[in-house]
């Protein structure tokens, strides 16, 4: 199970074909939890932990991998269940997000299964622990679902979604309000963090919360005559998302006659590295890794500069 993304060719291969790979887990019980493959560096059976003194209650350590030191998060206790027995078998999964490396400690492994998005759905509405769930599917009978691992790490790590002074252009904003940004992305949290920054700048910004909800979205505006050059700015979208990623959603508009010209930015929590090959292979014109306001606020006035008449 070590070294997952070892090989990041072969996860490319699934790019365009709206397919996953899920690394699946239980915490305590037969219940099946899931998060994305490509998120995950390597597994791990629970090491010895050093306790991090006036730390967040679900970090219940800190471990050396690689020689960087990472939090290790209690999953169960994270999204409100009774805490992982640290014992013979607990494992930890370590995993890169935004940017920064953490481990989450789990119960067992399952395996790794690959998917197809359509069949995976958005969670029902409900309270208690769907409220850190992404997206549920079934396997083999059995309900997974999948950690909303942003939700999870909102929680421990707080998001600064302010611009800072020296990147916002005042001189921007007047222009900025005749357009539209389409946001997709199914977590509220990331909706939220972006959908703030984005208004400092004085956006229109359209919610759409899978890809193929961002794709009929598209292809309304286009069949309702829509002058997407004069009000549409860009499109700026999640990877990952139940029924169709961004990945397919981008290779759809470029496809479309009247659609494959829209700029379109992927903005993910998934590693750099990963997504620039991504990127390439299904034709988006940038890639921004979550969560960093001033990059995005540059990213979006450099493309405001470049439509704004001279």
């Amino acid at each position: 199970m070590a070294n997952i993304l070892d090989s990041v060719d072969q996860r490319t291969k699934l790019v365009g074909q709206n397919r996953l790979e899920l690394l699946t887990f239980r915490l305590k019980g037969s219940q099946l939890f899931a998060i994305n493959v490509f998120k995950v560096q390597e597994v791990q059976q629970l090491p010895r932990l050093n306790i991090m003194p006036k730390s967040d209650p679900v970090i219940v350590g800190v471990t050396t991998v690689r020689g960087q030191t990472i939090p290790v998060i209690d999953l169960s206790l994270a999204i409100g269940r009774s805490p992982i027995v640290q014992d013979e078998h607990a494992n930890i999964i370590v995993t890169e997000y935004n940017r920064s490396v953490q481990a989450f400690l789990i119960g067992s492994v399952d395996g790794i299964v690959n998917l197809n998005w359509e069949e995976v759905m958005p969670p029902p509405a409900a309270t208690g622990r769907s409220h850190f769930l992404t997206a549920i599917t079934r396997i083999e009978e059995k309900i997974v679902e999948i950690i909303d691992v942003e939700r999870v790490l909102a929680q421990v790590i707080s998001f600064d979604t302010n611009i800072s002074d020296d990147i916002l252009d005042d001189e921007l904003i007047s222009f900025a309000r005749e357009k539209t940004v389409l946001l997709v992305d199914d977590s509220p949290v990331a909706i939220g963090q972006a959908k703030t920054t984005l208004e400092q700048l004085g956006l229109n910004v359209v919610v759409e919360t899978d890809g193929l909800k961002g794709l009929r979205r598209l292809q309304a505006w286009r069949d309702a005559g829509y002058d997407f050059e004069k009000n549409l700015l860009m499109v700026i979208t999640d990877a990952e998302m139940p029924e169709m990623d961004g990945y397919r959603m981008t290779t759809e508009i470029r496809n479309d006659a009247l659609l494959k010209d829209l700029h379109i930015v992927l903005h993910t929590s998934l590693s750099g590295s990963f997504n620039e090959a991504m990127v390439k292979k299904v034709g988006c014109d940038g890639f921004l890794s979550k969560f960093q306001p001033d990059v995005l606020a540059k990213t979006v006035q450099d493309r405001l500069r470049d439509v704004k008449p001279d």
